[in-house]
């Protein structure tokens, strides 16, 4: 088992439950079609930390960034200062995929997915447009629930981000799938 440094998880394992199984039209319509909930999981993504400034039209904004440190696929977290001791815990587990993203590579996709963000806000509104990020030797771990459904022989994941309480998309299933695949 690994030791790993995670931000507290705002989403508790019956929490995640039961939002995995909802109420509605909606939950039997899923459930019918990708099968009852089997088990549900925690999951721990690597992220690393970078300190980012950005210089548009004159004005330097400074945040601070994380990005996925398994293979920089996933979308930037961003935070208003580093994690404060009493903002995380420290646990041991084994789900958690390693880290592999070089750091030459981890900056040149946080520059990339900052530039794609602003010129998504507005082509009009970058001007003599500059990204700096600088690594921080920060790595803290994002929790996830992850549900597992069965409908015979196919099995569906769904993931909630445990600290921002919502359903994750397909890069995040696609992450933990191939996670998943090359552990068996």
């Amino acid at each position: 088992m690994q030791q790993i440094r995670s931000l507290k998880p705002n989403v508790t394992r019956e929490e995640a439950i039961r939002q995995f199984t909802g109420r509605g039209l909606f939950s039997i319509v899923h459930r019918t079609v990708f099968g009852p909930l089997r088990s549900v999981a925690e999951l721990y993504i690597p992220f690393r930390f970078f300190r980012v400034q950005i210089h548009n039209r004159g004005i330097l904004e400074e945040r601070m960034v994380a990005i996925d440190a398994v293979n920089g696929s996933l979308d930037l977290y961003q935070f208003e200062h580093l994690p404060a001791e009493s903002e995380t815990i420290s646990l041991e587990t084994r789900n958690c995929p390693a880290a592999g993203l070089p750091d030459e590579q981890a900056v040149d996709l946080v520059v990339a997915n900052l530039r794609r963000i602003l010129y998504s806000r507005g082509f009009f509104r970058v001007r003599d447009l500059q990204i700096t990020a600088s690594p921080l030797a920060i790595e803290i771990h994002i929790p996830y629930w992850i549900a597992f459904r069965a409908s015979g022989a196919y099995t569906r994941l769904s993931v909630i981000d445990a600290v921002r309480r919502r359903f994750e998309g397909a890069k995040v299933r696609r992450l933990v799938e191939n996670w998943l695949a090359a552990r068996h």
